[in-house]
């Protein structure tokens, strides 16, 4: 794996922050190792216009009082997910997650429960008008939100307070599947 000499400070802690998600999750090696290489490799990782893909934030919106969290039926992909978008050049993928947090719910504030990555998955976007496939390598973090009341934005068909133990009737992606069993295990802490 070739690496950069002159790594920016953003991908600097982007790559430390995959590191310690090896280390607490060591089953996900080869989504993380892809990452990484893709990060290192890449230099408009960041960048919607890179073709191969580029990187993503994401987050698993907690219910401010209740073990739901926030999911949207994503208008083009036409299945319910997290929340979140395209980097559009920003490193810190934690203040994407909060940004696409916000714009796609309208809920102005979010809590932090942990600054670590929560979860990542490299998924597939099929081609779109002008936009080929390509993959999203999507960085996820997990946020409570201080408002239970959203607004749909135009990048949704619906948004709805989800029970995690409803997750499954949704969807059957193993990628909302494994942050499901995530909370689980968080929330019973």
């Amino acid at each position: 794996m070739k690496q950069d000499t002159d790594i920016t400070r953003g991908r600097a802690e982007l790559l430390e922050a995959l590191q310690d998600y090896l280390r607490r999750f060591p089953s996900e090696r080869a989504v993380v190792d892809r990452m990484i290489d893709f990060l290192l490799r890449e230099a408009g990782c960041f960048e919607r216009a890179t073709l191969e893909g580029h990187f993503t934030g994401s987050a698993w919106i907690v219910h401010p009082t209740s073990e739901q969290v926030l999911l949207t039926h994503h208008r083009k992909l036409n299945k319910w997910l997290q929340l979140g978008g395209h980097a559009d050049g920003v490193e810190n993928l934690l203040t994407v997650a909060l940004t696409e947090a916000c714009e796609e719910s309208g809920i102005d504030g979010f809590e932090v429960i942990q600054a670590s990555i929560y979860d990542v998955d490299i998924h597939v976007i099929p081609a779109r008008k002008s936009d080929p496939e390509h993959l999203h390598y999507d960085v996820r973090y997990l946020l409570r939100a201080q408002s239970d009341q959203y607004i749909i934005s135009n990048e949704s068909l619906d948004l709805a307070w989800v029970a995690v133990s409803d997750i499954a009737l949704l969807t059957s992606e193993e990628s909302m599947l494994r942050m499901a069993n995530k909370w689980n295990v968080i929330s019973r802490r």
